[in-house]
C-alpha cells in the first residue's frame, strides 16, 4: 500500500541495519544480502569490525558434562594410545559404534584430558567441539573458530569456515598450534566432504559416529570400535549408581543382563530407579512385560545432553530408510527385531517371506528409474536389495552383519523396534518371521549348528510373539522346532516343548482343534522318548478315544495314532499286548483301506516285529516273508520299506543262530542300498551299522570295531555328534573296542557317551544308566577299580533316591545300607560321602515306619561324629537336631509291626 512504512528484514547476524522502505510487497534475501521491493528513503548499514584473534590457549563450543558414574572404559585407553603409534602421529581418530555405548563421553573425556594437560609435550593450544549432526552445525563451528581465531570474515559462514581450515596448517615462520578438533555424533559422510581439518604434525581430529561407511575413512583415520559394557564394567556401573539402596550384585548382574550391557541403557534406568522408588527387581519385572514400552521406563528429566533410551535409535532408523534401496531398512529391522539377538541367519532375512513382506511394507522408491508395473501392484524386492537393507542397517550400527552369513542386534534396539508397531504389523511380522524360519528350516539337519541356531531364533521369536504364532491355528515352525529336538536326541527338551506347545494350543484354539490333537500325539511320542513308556500309553489311550470321536476310527490319523499306541504299550513291557493290538488293527486297515495299501504294509511290519518280541518266532518269519512279497509287488524292490523288511529277516536269521549267513544278508542289502540310495544315506549307515553287528558275531571283533569307526565317521558327517543314531554307533564302537582288547579306550569313550546321555535324556533315562553301567565295567577292567567303584556308587545312589521319591522308602533304606557298607569298606567311616550314606540310611530307615531303627542309625552316627569332629561343629548340631526329630516320632506314632529291626 502506497505510503506504508514498516522496518526492513535485518540483513544479517554479524550487523545492523535500520531501513525504512516505501513499497507494496515482501522480498527474500540469503544471509548477508538485503532486497528492496519499494522506494528507500533512507538507509544506514553499521558493519561489524573484524574480531582480534583471541589468545591461546582458547577453546570453541562446550565439552558435554561428565556422565554419572562414568568409567574409564578399554576404549578410552585405546584412545589415548592410539595418538602416536611407531612414532607416526596419527591425527585421525573415528570412534563409531550403536546409539547409547558411549561414545560422546569417551571423547568428551579425551577432549577434557587434553584440554587440561599443561604440560609442554601434550598441552593444547586450541580445543574446538562440535556438534556435528548436520553439515550446516559443522560450517557453524568452524565459522565461529575462524572469526575466533583468525579474523575470518563473520559476515560468510562458508568463507569462515575454509579460513580456518587453511589456519590450521602449519605454516613456515609461524609459532605451531597445538589444536585438537572433536566432530560430535557425524550422522551423513557426506556432511563431511571438503570439511575435514588437515592432516598436521600439531593437531588432532576425533569423530564419533554410529556410521560405518568407508568414505568416512577415506582421509585416513585410526577407527575404534565402541560396544557395550563387559558383564564387570556394567556390574560396576550399576553399584556405583546404585549405591546405598542394598541391592544384592545378583539382581544387578541379572538387570545388566536384561539390558545388553547398554551404558545408556543402564544410565537410564539406574535414574528411573531412583527417582521412582523402584526396586531393581521390581524395575526387571516392568521390563519384562511386553505391554510397557521403553518410552515408559524412561526418566521425566535427563540431563541436557541425553535423549530418551527409546528416541537414541529413531534418527538413525529414518536416515536408514532414506538410503538404497528406499524403504526397506525399517521393516527390514522389524523383522529382524522378532528373532534371535546373538544370531540371524542371512538366509532367514532373504527368503521368499520376508521379499514379499518387505514389498508390502516399502515406503518409497528403490531404483532411480521405477519399474513399470500393472496398477496397484508392489514392486518386487529381490534378494539382492534385501542385503543392500541389512548393508544400510549395518553402516549406521542399527545392526551387525557378516556379509552372507548372519545379523546381530542388540536386544533395546529390537525392543525399541517393536515398541512402534501397531497389533496388527506385530502379528504379521511376527508370522512373516516365522514363515522365513521354516522356509529355510533344511530337511536334512546335518548342519547342527545352523539348526540349532533356527532352534534358538524360534525360541526369541516365540517368547515375545506368541500369541501372534497361534492366531490361525499353530504355526508349523512351532512343530518343527520339536521334531528338531527330538531327531537330534534331546529328548527331555522336545518332551518339555510339546508339553507347552499342547497347554499353549488347547488354550487358545479349543480342545478338538486338529493342531491340538497334533500336538498331544507329538507329546505323547516324546514322552515316551524321554523314558517314560507308560507315560505315552496313558496319554496315547485318552487320545484314540478322543480321535475317534473327532475324526471318527476310520480315520488315517486314528488309525496312526492306534499304531503308535501299540508301539508304546509293547515299549512299556506288554509285547503280547502290543502284538495283540496290531492284530486287530490291521483286520481293520485291511478292511478299511486294502491289504496292499502302504499303511496298512506298514502296520504289518510292525505287527511282525512284536510278534518276535512277545516269542512266535515262527509267525514273525512266516509273516516277514509274506510282507516282503507283497512289498515288492506293490512298493518295489528299492523301496526303503522293502530294504526295511529285508534289514529284518537278516536280524532274524542271526538271532537263530546263523551269524554268517546274517552277514553275508547284510553284505548284499548294503551293496543294493548303495546303488539306490547312495552311500552316505542314513538307512545305508543302518545297514552299514548291520553288516558289522553280525560280522561281530561272527568272532571278528577287531573288523568291527574298524568298521564301526568308519561307520561313525560318516554319521558325524551327515547326523552330527549327538545325534541318537551317532551315539548308539558310539556305544556300540566303545563296547567292541574293549572286546577286541582296548578297556581304556572303551572307557573313555563310555564316559564321552554317559556325559551327552545324561544332558539329553535326563539322570533317569535307561540309556543313561546304560552308558553310565557301561563306564563302570570298562574302568574296572581297565584296571581303574576306584573308579568303577565310584561311578557304580554315583548309580545307585541315584537310583536310591528316585526309588525312595517315587515311594518305596523300605526299597531305599535297604539300598543305602548296602551302599553304607560298600563305602565304609572302600572309603573308610571317616570319609564325606560314607558320612553322607550313613545319615541317608537313617532319614530313609525312618520314612518306611522303623523309628527305632532311624534312632539307633543315627545315635551310631552321632557318636562318631562327635568324636570326629568335636561337640560344636554344625554337622554335628544337623545329627542331634535329626535324633530328636526320629524321638518325637518314636513317642508320637506306634512302631508299625515288621519294623523292629535295629
Amino acid at each position: 500500500m502506497s505510503g506504508y512504512r514498516r522496518p526492513a528484514l535485518r540483513a544479517g547476524l554479524t550487523h545492523r541495519a535500520r531501513t525504512w522502505i516505501l513499497g507494496t510487497g515482501d522480498g527474500t534475501a540469503s544471509y548477508g544480502g538485503m532486497v528492496n521491493t519499494g522506494s528507500i528513503h533512507t538507509l544506514a548499514v553499521q558493519q561489524r569490525p573484524f574480531q582480534e584473534p583471541a589468545p591461546w590457549p582458547h577453546q570453541v563450543g562446550v565439552i558435554p558434562p561428565m556422565a554419572r558414574s562414568f568409567q574409564h572404559r578399554i576404549a578410552a585407553q585405546r584412545l589415548r594410545t592410539a595418538a602416536d603409534v611407531g612414532g607416526t602421529a596419527v591425527v585421525a581418530q573415528l570412534l563409531t559404534g550403536m546409539g547409547g555405548v558411549g561414545k560422546t563421553q569417551l571423547a568428551a573425556d579425551y577432549a577434557r584430558t587434553a584440554w587440561n594437560d599443561t604440560t609442554t609435550a601434550g598441552g593444547l593450544d586450541v580445543l574446538v567441539w562440535i556438534t556435528a549432526s548436520a553439515r550446516a552445525p559443522i560450517v557453524t563451528g568452524y565459522a565461529q573458530a575462524g572469526v575466533e581465531l583468525c579474523r575470518a570474515d563473520p559476515n560468510d559462514a562458508e568463507k569462515a569456515a575454509r579460513r580456518f581450515l587453511a589456519w590450521l596448517t602449519p605454516k613456515a615462520g609461524e609459532k605451531p598450534c597445538r589444536w585438537l578438533i572433536v566432530l560430535d555424533d557425524v550422522a551423513d559422510p557426506d556432511d563431511l566432504k571438503r570439511l575435514w581439518p588437515p592432516a598436521s604434525p600439531y593437531g588432532r581430529t576425533l569423530v564419533t559416529t554410529r556410521r560405518r561407511d568407508t568414505s568416512l575413512v577415506a582421509p585416513g583415520p585410526r577407527v575404534i570400535e565402541v560396544g557395550i559394557f563387559d558383564a564387570d564394567e556394567a556390574l560396576t556401573y550399576l553399584t556405583t549408581s546404585l549405591s546405598g539402596r542394598n541391592e544384592s550384585s545378583a539382581d544387578l548382574t541379572a538387570l545388566a543382563q536384561d539390558l545388553g550391557h547398554l551404558p545408556l541403557a543402564l544410565d537410564q534406568a539406574s535414574a528411573y530407579i531412583i527417582d521412582s522408588g523402584e526396586s531393581v527387581n521390581g524395575y526387571r519385572i516392568r521390563l519384562a512385560d511386553r505391554t510397557t514400552t521403553l518410552a515408559a521406563l524412561t526418566p521425566d528429566t535427563l540431563p541436557d545432553d541425553q535423549i530418551p533410551l527409546a528416541a537414541a535409535w529413531s534418527l538413525s532408523i529414518d536416515r536408514a530408510d532414506t538410503l538404497r534401496p528406499a524403504g526397506l531398512a525399517r521393516p527390514m529391522l522389524q523383522l529382524a527385531s522378532m528373532l534371535d539377538a546373538n544370531g540371524i541367519p542371512q538366509a532367514v532375512l532373504t527368503s521368499p517371506p520376508t521379499l514379499t513382506h518387505l514389498a508390502a511394507q516399502s515406503t518409497g522408491p528403490r531404483h532411480r528409474r521405477p519399474r513399470r508395473l500393472w496398477p496397484g501392484r508392489k514392486q518386487a524386492v529381490t534378494p539382492d536389495e534385501a542385503v543392500e537393507a541389512l548393508r544400510v542397517l549395518h553402516r549406521l550400527s542399527l545392526i551387525d552383519h557378516v556379509p552372507a552369513i548372519t545379523i546381530r542386534v542388540h536386544q533395546l534396539i529390537q525392543r525399541t523396534t517393536r515398541d512402534t508397531l501397531t497389533p496388527h504389523l506385530y502379528d504379521r511380522t511376527a508370522r512373516v518371521a516365522a514363515d522365513a524360519l521354516i522356509r529355510v528350516w533344511p530337511d536334512d539337519e546335518g548342519d547342527t549348528a545352523l539348526v540349532q541356531v533356527l532352534r534358538d531364533n524360534t525360541a526369541t521369536l516365540s517368547a515375545c510373539a506368541e500369541d501372534a504364532l497361534y492366531r490361525r491355528g499353530a504355526h508349523e515352525v512351532l512343530f518343527r522346532t520339536g521334531m528338531s529336538l527330538g531327531e537330534s536326541g534331546q529328548a527331555i527338551p522336545a518332551r518339555d516343548h510339546y508339553q507347552h506347545l499342547a497347554e499353549a494350543t488347547q488354550q487358545r484354539l479349543g480342545a478338538n482343534h486338529p493342531d491340538i490333537l497334533s500336538a498331544r500325539r507329538l507329546l505323547a511320542l516324546s514322552r515316551g522318548d524321554a523314558g517314560d513308556a507308560s507315560g505315552a500309553v496313558d496319554l496315547l489311550t485318552e487320545l484314540v478315544t478322543d480321535l475317534v470321536q473327532v475324526l471318527g476310527k476310520n480315520d488315517p490319523y486314528t488309525l496312526s495314532t492306534r499304531g503308535d499306541l501299540a508301539f508304546w504299550r509293547g515299549n512299556a513291557g506288554d509285547t503280547s499286548g502290543a502284538a495283540d493290538a496290531l492284530t486287530d488293527l490291521v483286520t481293520h486297515m485291511e478292511r478299511v483301506l486294502g491289504k496292499s495299501h502302504p499303511d496298512t504294509l506298514d502296520t504289518r511290519s510292525d505287527l511282525a516285529f512284536w510278534r518276535g518280541e512277545s516269542g512266535d518266532t515262527l509267525g514273525v518269519t512266516d509273516a516277514l516273508a509274506e510282507l516282503l512279497a507283497d512289498q515288492i509287488r506293490v512298493l518295489g524292490k528299492e523301496h526303503p520299506d522293502t530294504f526295511e523288511t529285508r534289514r529284518r529277516i537278516a536280524d532274524l536269521r542271526g538271532e537263530a543262530g546263523d551269524a554268517p549267513g546274517a552277514a553275508g544278508a547284510f553284505a548284499e542289502l548294503v551293496d543294493d542300498e548303495v546303488r539306490s540310495l547312495g552311500a552316505h544315506h542314513p538307512d545305508v549307515l543302518g545297514a552299514r551299522l548291520g553288516l558289522a553287528s553280525w560280522r561281530a558275531q561272527a568272532d571278528d571283533a577287531s573288523g568291527t570295531a574298524d568298521a564301526l569307526a568308519d561307520v561313525l565317521a560318516d554319521q558325524i558327517r551327515v547326523f552330527g555328534t549327538d545325534h541318537p543314531e551317532t551315539l548308539d554307533t558310539q556305544d556300540s564302537l566303545a563296547f567292541w573296542r574293549g572286546e577286541a582288547g582296548d578297556a581304556s579306550g572303551a572307557a573313555e569313550a563310555y564316559e564321552h557317551l554317559f556325559k551327552v546321555r545324561r544332558r539329553a535324556l535326563g539322570e533317569d533315562h535307561p540309556e543313561t544308566l546304560a552308558a553310565g553301567s557301561s563306564l563302570a565295567h570298562w574302568r574296572g577292567e581297565a584296571g581303574d577299580v576306584a573308579g568303577a567303584i565310584t561311578v557304580t556308587e554315583q548309580l545307585l545312589e541315584h537310583m536310591v533316591v528316585q526309588r525312595g521319591e517315587a515311594g518305596d522308602a523300605s526299597g531305599a533304606a535297604e539300598a543305602y545300607e548296602h551302599l553304607f557298607k560298600v563305602r565304609r569298606i572302600v572309603l573308610g567311616e571317616d570319609h564325606p560321602e560314607t558320612l553322607a550314606a550313613w545319615g541317608s540310611l537313617a532319614h530313609w530307615r525312618g520314612e518306611a515306619g522303623d523309628v527305632a531303627g532311624a534312632i539307633t542309625v543315627t545315635e551310631q552316627l552321632l557318636e562318631h561324629m562327635v568324636q570326629l569332629l568335636g561337640e560344636e561343629h554344625p554337622h554335628v548340631s544337623l545329627i542331634r537336631h535329626n535324633l530328636a526329630h526320629w524321638r518325637n516320632e518314636a513317642e508320637r506314632t506306634p512302631e508299625r509291626p515288621g519294623n523292629e529291626r535295629s
